[in-house]
Formats: structure tokens, C-alpha cells, sequence
């Protein structure tokens, strides 16, 4: 596969108009400028972010002008995608904040320096400074049809719920931000096509120019469901090594090969021969551990990422969790975890492991625990929070 293939079909969902145009241009020689945007709603970056990152990283290795956007403006109003009901508008101070380390955590993939460095823009730049005349003409850009008909709004429309105009606003102004930048080609993952579309309806009206979209794969399991800070599982690039590592072996096992095409460089005719030997019943645990390797050292150093697999088969793998970690003995395998967590002292009251559970920082054997009944089985581990570990012993 040559770097031109790779970038146009790992980890891509699909390329509008088509594949094969996008690869004309790009086998013309022609330097195209390319950007994705990513609104702080939150001051994490996370490996659902890692995808798209990583596709501007192939853009910029081949010598494209590369721009990543920070949706300063953007972010306040709150994206709609995906919710069902209206989000609060952000303040510009707590947007601000939430950026302010962007910079840093996208250069762990990034190359913001050095031979054609990336550009990092803000589209407050633009969109603070529309008169009402130049909204109002950006308006006259779309139509109603084209907003309402999404997906999200139709559902809340059958409920007899609201929707705000910020709201319908969101994928105009976000649209814009192509328009401003005159870009050639726009990246995101695949749930945000309808917003990529509406901006490369605007760059036709606008510009009378071809823009190209490009949507990502998303991180998600066998039922749908994402990986990311909606869902409240994301795993932030700024995680220690260790907790890193940790985190992503708790993984789902259908997530392994998917992770392994998106999140590394392993060939993608190993990741065949993986998910061929997965399927014939070998042990996903040499395979995530693989993942945990690669996405660390990419995000850290080689060095922080066998130090992390060294710390997680000593805490988890047989013969290093009794010399470990405490144990804690209980007289029924069936419990209530609220009273467990509080009565072992791992939570300092009744709302606090509430909480605890709410947030989904209760772990057993690697899995996520979810509800307050619980079966235990002897020699499980329980994680509470990052750093406290104990061994289940249960008395006959």
C-alpha cells in the first residue's frame, strides 16, 4: 500500500464526491489545504480525537498545508450532533481554558514546527467579526429544508421538543469555517458529515469552488456504541503511560483490530492475520497488549510504554496481583457495591461511591462496572480510580 492508498483508505469511512477524483488530484502533484476541527468542550484531547489526527499527520507528511482549527466560537454554542436535547451555551473564558493546552496534546502527533509545519487557527477570528448583514446573507445560503431533515431534529420534533436556534446555527457557522479558510479538503469522523456537507454546500455557493470531504472511522464497539467523552469512556492523550496502557486493555475485545487500523502503523496484513487468528479462538490478550504498546510509545517513548506494560502484567497477569495488592475478604459473593466500597474505606461515603460508579472509575477484571448489584468471584481485581487496586477473596 503506498502513502497515497493508505491515506485515503485506512481508518476512511468515505470520501465525497469520490475516492477516485481525490486521488487524481493527488497523484497530479497538486498541494491541496486540508484541515479538521475540534471544538473545546472539554480541555482533553482523547484517542476517539487520535483518528483524525493521525489522518492530518498523513496529509502533512506529504507536504499539504495542514491546518488544525480550535473551534474557540464554535464551542460555545456546543455541537448538536448526537444529542437529544439542547446543550448549554459555554462562556468564552471556560472555552478559552478548555483550549489552552490544545497545542501540546495535538503535538504528540502533530508536527507544529520543523518542514511544513501544521497551522493552528481559531475560528473566532472570522466568526466574531460577521456584521449582521454578512449573517444574514450566510443565512440566505442554506435552507430550512436542509437543517431540519437531520436526523437528531426530526426525533426531537416528534417528541414536541425544542430546538434552539443555536442549534440550527452550529453546522452554518461551522460550514463558514471552510469558507474562511478556502480550504480544499475537510476531515472529521463520520458523524459529522452532515455539518462537513452543509460547508461544502456554502463553498460552492461561496467560492464556487470543489471541496472535498473526507470522514474518518469511529471508535466504536459491536453495538454502536462510541468510545469517546459523550459517552463518558474517553481515554485522554495526557493519561500517565501507565494509566494509558491500563485503559486501553480494558478495551472491548471487537474494538482490537479496528484500534489497531486507526490508532497505529501495524500493517494492515497483520491486522487481517490478527482478526483471522481472534476469530479461530486465540487469546485477544497479546493482540490489546500489542495496541496498549503502540498507542503509548506513539504519545510518549518507547522506554514509558514498556514500563507500562511491565507495571499492568505485574498488577493483572497470574503471579503478580497477591504480592501486589491487598486483599479483601467478603462473606457473600453477591453484594451491594455502594456498601462494599464505603465499608473497605475505598469511598468516603455513600454519595461518593455513587458518584464512583456514576463516572464509571469502578473496574472489575478490566471491565467497567455499571450497576451497584454485583457478583463477585474469588481472585477479582477491583480498580477504584486510577490507582487503587484489591484482590476479591471470598470466604466459604
Amino acid at each position: 500500500m503506498d502513502k497515497i492508498e493508505e491515506l485515503l483508505s485506512r481508518g476512511v469511512d468515505q470520501i465525497i464526491p469520490s475516492k477516485q477524483e481525490l486521488e487524481k488530484v493527488l497523484r497530479s502533484g497538486k498541494k491541496l489545504r486540508v484541515y479538521q476541527g475540534f471544538d473545546p468542550s472539554s480541555p482533553l484531547l482523547h484517542i476517539g480525537h487520535m483518528i483524525g489526527m493521525r489522518k492530518l499527520r498523513q496529509w502533512q507528511d506529504l507536504g499539504h498545508e495542514v491546518i488544525f482549527l480550535i473551534g474557540d466560537f464554535t464551542g460555545r454554542i456546543g455541537d448538536p450532533t448526537g444529542r437529544e436535547k439542547t446543550r448549554p451555551l459555554l462562556s468564552k473564558k471556560t472555552v478559552e481554558e478548555n483550549a489552552k493546552t490544545y497545542q501540546e496534546q495535538a503535538g504528540k502527533i502533530l508536527g507544529f514546527s520543523g518542514k511544513n509545519p501544521v497551522k493552528i487557527k481559531f475560528n473566532s477570528q472570522w466568526l466574531e467579526k460577521l456584521s449582521a448583514l454578512e449573517i444574514l446573507n450566510l443565512y440566505s445560503q442554506v435552507t430550512y429544508q436542509q437543517i431540519i431533515k437531520r436526523g437528531m431534529f426530526k426525533k426531537r420534533l416528534e417528541k414536541d421538543e425544542d430546538i434552539s436556534f443555536n442549534e440550527i446555527s452550529y453546522p452554518i457557522m461551522q460550514g463558514y469555517d471552510s469558507v474562511a479558510m478556502d480550504v480544499d479538503v475537510e476531515v472529521g469522523g463520520r458523524d459529522q458529515l452532515f455539518n462537513m456537507m452543509i460547508g461544502r454546500d456554502l463553498m460552492h455557493k461561496m467560492k464556487r469552488k470543489n471541496k472535498f470531504v473526507m470522514t474518518t472511522q469511529l471508535l466504536v464497539d459491536t453495538e454502536g456504541n462510541k468510545i469517546g467523552k459523550t459517552e463518558g469512556n474517553a481515554i485522554a492523550l495526557t493519561l500517565p503511560p501507565e494509566d494509558m496502557f491500563s485503559a486501553i486493555m480494558n478495551l472491548p475485545d471487537d474494538v482490537i483490530t479496528k484500534s489497531l487500523e486507526y490508532l497505529t502503523d501495524v500493517p494492515m496484513a497483520e491486522i487481517k492475520n490478527i482478526e483471522a487468528d481472534i476469530k479461530k479462538g486465540a487469546n485477544p490478550m497479546q493482540f490489546k497488549k500489542k495496541l496498549a504498546f503502540d498507542v503509548v510509545k506513539q504519545l510518549n517513548t518507547k522506554q514509558a510504554a514498556q514500563r507500562a506494560q511491565k507495571e499492568f502484567e505485574g498488577l493483572f497477569q497470574k503471579g503478580g496481583i497477591s504480592d501486589s495488592i491487598p486483599t479483601i475478604k467478603v462473606k457473600s459473593a453477591g453484594i451491594e457495591l455502594v456498601d462494599f466500597l464505603v465499608d473497605n474505606n475505598l469511598a468516603t461515603s455513600r454519595s461518593d461511591a455513587k458518584r464512583l460508579i456514576k463516572e464509571g472509575a469502578i473496574e472489575i477484571d478490566r471491565k467497567t462496572v455499571k450497576t451497584s448489584q454485583i457478583q463477585f468471584e474469588n481472585n477479582q481485581v477491583i480498580r477504584v480510580g486510577k490507582k487503587i487496586f484489591a484482590k476479591i477473596r471470598i470466604l466459604k
